[in-house]
């Protein structure tokens, strides 16, 4: 008798973020049609998280695979050192047309972590290639950046980073801003020495529990870091392409990054690659006939031209006003929830940017990843054919942008059940 998927994935599979001795049965997927996925059985799956918020189109969306399908058959890849080819140029050309004025140049890797440790690199060596030992860096408290060494030792400790604490360099990390503490914090980033960088998530803090906070103050404390010399690195992995209900998070801002990481979105959720783009100021600290100022960093797979071709098929789509009427519906029918659900008794706190809505879970406890209420949250979910993964406590929903009102009401109406149920 031929094995399940399950059991021949047990078999050989080290999943991520999975204690594999005590983790839930995985569900094989085996085909994706818009907002859904479906199971070896055929039961079908509202993907409400967008597959780790990778997903924005829907799965398995016709015109990208039409593209990519072109591509396959004029150039599958190319190493990019010392070459170059079509898309990675369109797409170079595209993104700088939708990000500020500033934004010059594109350094491509393969996903957000990578994309992270790039701009970490290029901020710390556009110190030193003028002579300057700037190496501290700043982040926010709760952050998340990635899993790759740079991007974990800039995101905030914890549980994930504990093995590896005396092997990651020094973060100061601050609050984020408000008008409470925007003065306590210009203090302290003044009363710090050498400081290279600050890096932050702007407007949603995504693996920290879907925190939110207001642009107001993060512009005023992004004014304050220019002032005062310190480059700054927008973390648009997960808010870029629309998921705060602009084009990118940034787009609510009037002060700018220096340096913008993108990914998941960047491809409509269809393969793995990832942008790093930089003013012309640190660029230029690069340009030398001194080749030790060389950028030394690079992938296997860097500006791989099928990823690129996904890329530019997806942003097509982005850009399209149903696409923008889509982001639209989608968050005012979050935000009718918000106002009919927030004085639940249960819920802790509600928060909402854009396409993307939180649910705090009261459980009496601080909010924590490791909640024995996110395994029976998840299940229940899963049951009810919805896929959320809690973050502890806190459920989130950060759909496709072809997802139904119908969907997007079925979901609302499980989250009550469950608000009655646990």
């Amino acid at each position: 008798m031929d094995k399940s998927l399950i059991e021949r994935d047990r078999a050989v599979i080290w999943h991520p973020y999975t204690q594999m001795k005590t983790a839930l049965p995985v569900v094989p997927i085996i085909r994706g049609e818009g907002a859904y996925l479906f199971d070896e059985d055929g039961k079908r799956y509202i993907d409400a998280v967008s597959s780790w918020w990778v997903t924005l189109h829907g799965h398995s969306h016709p015109y990208i695979a039409q593209k990519i399908a072109e591509q396959l058959t004029t150039l599958e890849h190319v190493i990019f050192a010392g070459f170059t080819h079509p898309v990675a140029i369109e797409l170079a050309e595209k993104l700088l047309q939708i990000l500020p004025a500033d934004q010059s140049k594109v350094f491509y890797s393969d996903n957000g972590s990578t994309a992270v440790e790039v701009a970490l690199k290029m901020c710390l060596q556009y110190w030193s290639n003028q002579g300057q030992t700037k190496t501290k860096i700043i982040a926010f408290k709760n952050s998340y950046h990635g899993d790759t060494f740079g991007a974990m030792a800039v995101s905030a400790r914890s549980a994930f980073t504990e093995p590896f604490e005396k092997l990651l360099f020094e973060v100061e990390y601050i609050d984020t801003p408000n008008a409470e503490n925007i003065s306590s914090l210009k203090s302290q980033i003044l009363g710090l020495q050498d400081v290279a960088a600050f890096i932050f998530e702007p407007l949603v803090q995504g693996s920290g529990g879907m925190l939110m906070y207001e642009a107001e103050y993060l512009d005023e404390l992004l004014l304050f870091c220019k002032e005062n010399g310190i480059l700054t690195i927008a973390d648009e992995v997960m808010t870029g392409f629309g998921r705060t209900g602009k084009l990118f998070a940034s787009d609510y801002l009037v002060n700018k990054a220096d340096i913008f990481c993108l990914s998941k979105g960047l491809t409509g959720g269809t393969m793995a690659l990832g942008v790093t783009t930089a003013t012309g100021q640190i660029f230029d600290a690069f340009l030398s006939d001194d080749r030790l100022k060389t950028l030394f960093h690079g992938h296997s797979f860097t500006a791989n031209p099928i990823a690129c071709t996904a890329a530019l098929a997806s942003l097509e789509l982005t850009l399209k006003a149903e696409t923008s009427d889509n982001m639209n519906r989608i968050k005012q029918s979050h935000n009718h929830f918000l106002e009919r659900i927030k004085s639940h008794p249960k819920l802790k706190a509600v928060r909402q940017t854009g396409t993307i809505i939180a649910f705090e879970w009261n459980t009496g406890e601080t909010t924590s990843y490791f909640s024995d209420l996110r395994d029976k949250l998840y299940t229940f979910f899963l049951d009810n054919g919805i896929i959320l993964r809690p973050l502890g406590n806190i459920i989130y929903i950060l759909p496709p942008f072809c997802i139904s009102n119908d969907d997007l009401n079925y979901i609302y109406s499980k989250i009550e059940e469950a608000l009655d149920k646990f």
